[in-house]
């Protein structure tokens, strides 16, 4: 398609539209092609005019803080969408905290920590985005999203809805999010109480098992069943196998690194290859935590 139809193919918005723009730079593990379009609403009001003025048909992909994201080196096609600015606020109330879709989960648990409330310490252990943890129901240290979700509002092609945790039926590491909807904020319950000490203690485990300085996108694969993934990969021999300039990390194999030219096909690659032996070794079946999107190179 070329510029001058897909200009016609997105809504006017208040907001920025950029064509053919690099996000490798915008991913943790900083590789993957160029967005087709990139789109950054203005706010709530442009994201649905957006979701109902884009072509029928056209790819729209979320890009929240990229974290637990490989990008294929081909790019994304269609519409990607960053959501900033008026969407990172956050406001503690007395019993909970409101954040908007781009606030980081680590965020969110200092500004809870700082208003004397407690329950949202795990949030500091989750690499990205509040809208990314609650559409994935992100969990770590024990604890997960739909403990402490209360509502998210989510922008569809016909307006904002605000749903209940109930309503987005969360299960592990996954939301039933209304077709074709973005999440914009989410309110999560909290009590009184001092959470320095339960975040200290977490990111003194983080730093200490996880490489929290490398290029990175946290869990590869789900926990099976009863199951530690991070155990079967290490008793099938992987911890430390490389492909190209990927490898899985050797202080904790749930973990791939692009260990400075790795390409995402390589990533990806060496993802599959771990599935394969850990599958062989043990007869389990890892499932993908890591969203793999876009065209192959």
């Amino acid at each position: 398609m070329s510029a001058r139809a897909m200009q016609h193919a997105i809504p006017h918005l208040r907001g920025r539209v950029r064509a053919g723009v690099a996000l490798a730079p915008l991913t943790w593990f900083r590789v993957g092609g160029a967005a087709e379009w990139l789109v950054r609403p203005a706010d709530a009001e442009d994201l649905v005019t957006l979701l109902a003025g884009v072509t029928p048909g056209m790819p729209v992909t979320v890009l929240g803080a990229a974290s637990n994201l490989i990008i294929r080196d081909g790019g994304l096609p269609g519409v990607v969408l960053r959501l900033g600015g008026a969407f990172g606020e956050v406001v503690a109330e007395a019993d909970g905290v409101v954040a908007g879709a781009a606030a980081l989960d680590v965020t969110v648990a200092e500004h809870a920590a700082a208003a004397g409330l407690s329950g949202l310490e795990f949030l500091c252990g989750i690499p990205g985005s509040i809208g990314g943890a609650v559409a994935m129901n992100a969990g770590a240290y024990g604890s997960e999203l739909r403990d402490v979700l209360d509502w998210a509002e989510v922008a569809t092609v016909t307006g904002l809805v605000r749903l209940s945790a109930e309503a987005l039926r969360l299960s592990y590491r996954h939301a039933v999010l209304p077709e074709g909807g973005v999440v914009v904020r989410a309110r999560f319950h909290a009590r009184p109480g001092d959470a320095a000490p339960r975040m200290t203690e977490i990111r003194a485990a983080r730093e200490a098992t996880q490489p929290v300085r490398a290029r990175t996108g946290g869990s590869t694969f789900k926990n099976p069943p009863g199951q530690k993934a991070w155990a079967l990969i290490d008793a099938a021999g992987c911890r430390g196998l490389t492909r190209g300039g990927a490898q899985v990390s050797e202080k904790h194999c749930n973990f791939l690194l692009n260990t400075g030219n790795a390409t995402a096909a390589e990533l990806e690659a060496l993802g599959e290859e771990v599935r394969a032996r850990v599958l062989d070794h043990s007869g389990i079946s890892l499932d993908w935590e890591i969203k793999r999107l876009g065209v192959a190179a």
